[in-house]
């Protein structure tokens, strides 16, 4: 096994070693005067540079990152002495010719002002790099906003995910433009205060006109890496409201409105309840996916319809929608009339 061998008293000169070292092999750091009191996601932060924020967290998440054999939080404190188990990430070398380039793109504007930025975002497109992706909306934007900015300021423009969507959900997807605005709207996420809606068509008759699903998650990797979640009574609490939209004789349009906003939770919640989303190849039905497929149909029917919310610095009301993206309306028109509504 490759480590980081005879640690200097400050790791962070260890930039460019842990550069060499980091994509296939665990790496060991130990935690010298320079970093002590340091919290441990800040100095990851730091030690990988040009690896996403949220690669970084989510390593920590999964117990990737051990602090002398434990497990920790991103607010544990660092002391001299300690040692630190780094997973193999990626960290870009822009000195290799062939390193990958974030490239500038531009996605239709739903909403914007001084403070926050709403698009449309489309299925098959990341919201950020990291496990096997260069790079996502996030960083794309943020070229953009450079390019534009190139000559006018400096610094690098501030833009962070308000939230997220699966590569394959498309629709509503909300960003800050400023720390205070990220952190006010963290914070009406944390309690239940915006209105978040989905579309998501299922295999089967779902019998509800309206539905409160609430059932544990719990959040794990799997032994080949991808981030997957399962029904566990131990799990965080998770909710989700459905209403049924339109109904045929072998699938179902819901809306989705989220209670809670954990991992796959729709998909999770709804392949519990035995109404797998059309193409969800996480929690779905393989055979219908692959019949789906056949048809021309080859992405996930779970679009972020609407967000509404009170804008954190003006007090007014924000009402955010995305329409059915045009394949998706195609495969809804593809079924024919839906049946009339019945309690």
């Amino acid at each position: 096994m490759n480590a980081l061998r005879q640690p200097a008293a400050n790791p962070i000169r260890y930039y460019s070693e842990m550069k060499q070292l980091s994509n296939d092999s665990v790496n060991w750091v130990e935690i010298g005067d320079g970093a002590a009191g340091q919290r441990i996601d800040n100095f990851l932060l730091n030690l990988l540079k040009g690896v996403p924020k949220s690669h970084v967290y989510r390593i920590l998440r999964s117990g990737e990152v051990r602090l002398n054999s434990r497990r920790v939080d991103a607010t544990a404190r660092l002391a001299v002495g300690d040692r630190l188990r780094v997973p193999p990430v990626r960290v870009p070398d822009p000195a290799k010719p062939d390193a990958p380039r974030v490239r500038p793109a531009e996605f239709p504007i739903l909403f914007e002002d001084e403070s926050l930025l709403a698009i449309d975002k489309p299925a098959g497109v990341a919201v950020h790099g990291g496990s096997g992706i260069a790079f996502g909306v996030i960083e794309q934007m943020r070229e953009q906003m450079r390019e534009q900015m190139r000559g006018v300021r400096d610094e690098p423009p501030f833009l962070e995910l308000v939230h997220r969507l699966d590569r394959d959900t498309s629709g509503v997807l909300l960003l800050a433009k400023k720390r205070a605005a990220l952190v006010a709207m963290h914070a009406l996420l944390r309690d239940g205060a915006t209105d978040k809606r989905y579309l998501a068509l299922v295999r089967g008759r779902w019998p509800h006109l309206r539905r409160e699903v609430r059932v544990s998650l719990h959040k794990f990797v799997t032994t080949g890496g991808e981030r997957r979640v399962r029904v566990d009574d131990e799990g965080q609490d998770a909710v989700t409201i459905f209403t049924r939209k339109q109904v045929w004789p072998d699938a179902t349009l819901l809306e989705a409105r989220l209670k809670t906003g954990r991992t796959h939770q729709i998909r999770v919640h709804l392949a519990h309840e035995k109404f797998p989303i059309a193409g969800d190849d996480k929690y779905g039905d393989f055979e219908w996916n692959r019949l789906l497929a056949k048809s021309g149909f080859k992405r996930m029917f779970l679009h972020s319809a609407r967000l509404g919310f009170r804008h954190p610095s003006t007090g007014v009301e924000v009402k955010l929608e995305s329409p059915l993206p045009p394949e998706l309306a195609a495969f809804v028109a593809r079924l024919g009339p839906a049946e009339a509504r019945r309690g």
